[in-house]
């Protein structure tokens, strides 16, 4: 089968390993590129928890000092690990949605109102998390530490392989992400080469995008579950 990762290397190298072993052709398209933003380093003994709705949240976070006890909400199960992986051992999973993540934060039994939250992030956000929890009384400061540009440009090689193995399967994982493809799809006139592709997309609103542009075969998976709906083909 011939499957499609949208995601950018570091955070799709272990899938791609994994579907390759299992006999799968993998074309790798990074939408976007993620860049840090140049801030002065955050003092963490300002905020009593941390929220990432992102692995690269984490991965841009300059901090005077280490705080390996810091509490840190996360908004899924990649995240976290690369969380930890930053030392953080204190940290609490929502699953997957920001929905979730919110849940997690109001009714968490380690934090009141009193409590000074820092919600990190990158330039182009779809939930506005921050003023949701400020409905709920917390206080909270965003703080924008990486933005996120378009790829506009896919080179020959690239373009060779879509057109010889036309995708089966495509794995989209952000609202940008998915704006990003489909413009990449229009500029090089793959349309064609996609209209019987399964594209499995990791919310309601990235799906909602390929509805608009008129894809038709569309799903929605859980980080983690790829090769389960691989499978469940």
């Amino acid at each position: 089968m011939n499957i499609l990762i949208t995601r950018p290397l570091i955070d799709s190298e272990d899938l791609m390993g994994k579907l390759f072993s299992l006999g799968h052709k993998i074309i790798h398209i990074p939408t976007l590129k993620i860049s840090p933003i140049n801030l002065k380093p955050i003092n963490p003994k300002k905020y009593d928890a941390f929220i990432f709705t992102s692995a690269n949240a984490i991965r841009s976070l300059r901090l005077l000092s280490k705080d390996n006890d810091k509490l840190c909400f996360c908004v899924g199960a990649i995240t976290e690990k690369i969380v930890r992986q930053q030392g953080y051992n204190n940290t609490i999973s929502a699953g997957g949605t920001v929905n979730a993540l919110k849940n997690i934060i109001i009714n968490s039994e380690h934090l009141d109102k009193k409590k000074v939250l820092a919600y990190i992030c990158g330039d182009n956000i779809v939930s506005n998390l921050d003023l949701e929890l400020q409905k709920e009384g917390f206080q909270i400061e965003k703080i924008v530490n990486y933005t996120s540009d378009k790829i506009q440009e896919l080179n020959e090689d690239t373009n060779k392989l879509i057109k010889n193995h036309p995708p089966d399967i495509i794995f989209v994982y952000s609202k940008r992400s998915a704006e990003s493809f489909i413009e990449l799809v229009k500029k090089y006139s793959l349309n064609g080469l996609m209209t019987d592709s399964r594209v499995m997309c990791i919310s309601e609103k990235v799906l909602n995008v390929f509805r608009q542009s008129g894809w038709k075969k569309l799903e929605i998976f859980e980080t983690g579950d790829e090769i389960t709906k691989i499978n469940n083909n």
